[in-house]
């Protein structure tokens, strides 16, 4: 059964929408001000060719984000689910072509800290994102707009279990990598030459006996005893980078 249409805001989630030709925006609520910035600052894109128009105010934009709490700055869309392909069959289509690393969310389900791991993944060169279907808010306003358009710019792959995904990545030759406070080894100490699976429980209780079972490394961020811990998006951030640096580097020696 096709997924009905849901409502995203903000300008970078609205504009990248319009950009991706794999996104049908059925129409788009906005401002004659907002309309004229967005056309200013993408004039190389026919953003509203074939796409349904209609001029609010900022009060009424208010009305769709009231229970969101979060700023339209006079953009909402109304978008179709993207048409995606199945884990499986992306890992068959692209395997051999480059050194792949996936994210993984086991029972993260906060749209903010998603919203962020998205757009962090995308800046640092993440080929795509693992999610338990059951718990992924995929048509969170506020996911999309944390992302800041990044939804558009990455693969996102619902899956039913995520221990069976894991074991079908690791026949693949990935090696599974859990961040986890049981974590021994510091993260900066691997490699990274390999199609790696960067593993990340959920905020409040880790991964899950049987996922940690399944990880090959249990690695940790280590920062000053001062801090507990860090935020699951700006420790996920950190990895992101520092990886995607230490690929570009060996992929100059």
């Amino acid at each position: 059964m096709k997924k009905s249409t849901f409502l995203i805001a903000g300008k970078h989630a609205v504009s990248e929408a319009l950009k991706n030709p794999k996104r049908i925006v059925e129409r788009v609520f906005l401002t004659e001000e907002s309309k004229k910035s967005l056309n200013r600052e993408n004039q190389e894109y026919n953003l509203f060719k074939n796409v349904k128009i209609y001029y609010k105010t900022k009060k009424e934009l208010d009305r769709y984000c009231s229970k969101d709490q979060i700023t339209h700055q006079g953009l909402i869309a109304e978008i179709h689910p993207l048409d995606q392909i199945s884990l499986k069959e992306y890992i068959s289509e692209n395997l051999n072509k480059k050194k792949f690393t996936f994210v993984v969310l086991e029972d993260v389900t906060d749209p903010r800290n998603i919203g962020s791991i998205i757009r962090s993944a995308v800046a640092f060169g993440v080929d795509g994102l693992i999610v338990k279907e059951r718990s992924f808010p995929d048509t969170s306003k506020l996911l999309y707009k944390s992302a800041s358009g990044c939804v558009e710019n990455l693969n996102i792959f619902p899956v039913s279990n995520i221990n069976t995904s894991l074991r079908f990545l690791k026949s693949k030759n990935f090696w599974i990598y859990g961040f986890d406070k049981s974590g021994e080894k510091d993260f900066t100490k691997i490699e990274w030459k390999e199609n790696s699976v960067l593993l990340f429980g959920s905020e409040g209780f880790g991964l899950k006996r049987q996922t940690l079972k399944n990880s090959d490394f249990l690695l940790k961020v280590n920062i000053d005893n001062k801090v507990e811990s860090l935020n699951i998006a700006n420790t996920a951030s950190i990895v992101f980078h520092y990886i995607n640096f230490n690929k570009k580097h060996l992929n100059k020696i």
